[in-house]
């Protein structure tokens, strides 16, 4: 069973709409599944009025998903993001500032990073570098 993290802690999974694929999306889609490798300014034309866009990390060490949450944000989406896949503790202040509202990660990441590492990291505002060296 999948965990949902977000700055409170695990919770269940919440979102009961699906996802469709950004290759049978139509305009009135709810929710996106889209793959790493998305080209997010082509990403964020499609969008139409999706409500989600779930993004896959197929391993801890591709970085790309950060990428197309912050031009998403940056381009001005409002709806939820959510990072998938293989994103670890250390990883989850990274994926709150360039614009994820919550990470879902499997049972087994769940159990081998439990819920107090997470919470260690969801204060994420407060240690920001970038943040204190640009004030």
């Amino acid at each position: 069973m999948n965990v949902i993290v977000t700055d409170a802690g695990f919770a269940p999974d919440d979102w009961t709409d699906g996802f469709v694929t950004l290759d049978d999306a139509a305009n009135d889609v709810v929710a996106l599944d889209v793959p790493s490798d998305t080209d997010p300014d082509e990403l964020y034309d499609r969008l139409g009025t999706a409500q989600m866009v779930r993004i896959d990390f197929p391993s801890f060490a591709d970085g790309r998903g950060f990428t197309i949450a912050r031009t998403l944000r940056l381009k001005g989406y409002k709806g939820r993001l959510r990072a998938k896949g293989h994103v670890l503790a250390d990883q989850y202040a990274m994926a709150r500032r360039s614009g994820f509202d919550e990470v879902e990660i499997d049972g087994v990441l769940a159990n081998r990073q439990p819920e107090d590492q997470w919470l260690a990291r969801a204060d994420w505002k407060e240690h920001n570098y970038q943040a204190r060296l640009r004030g």
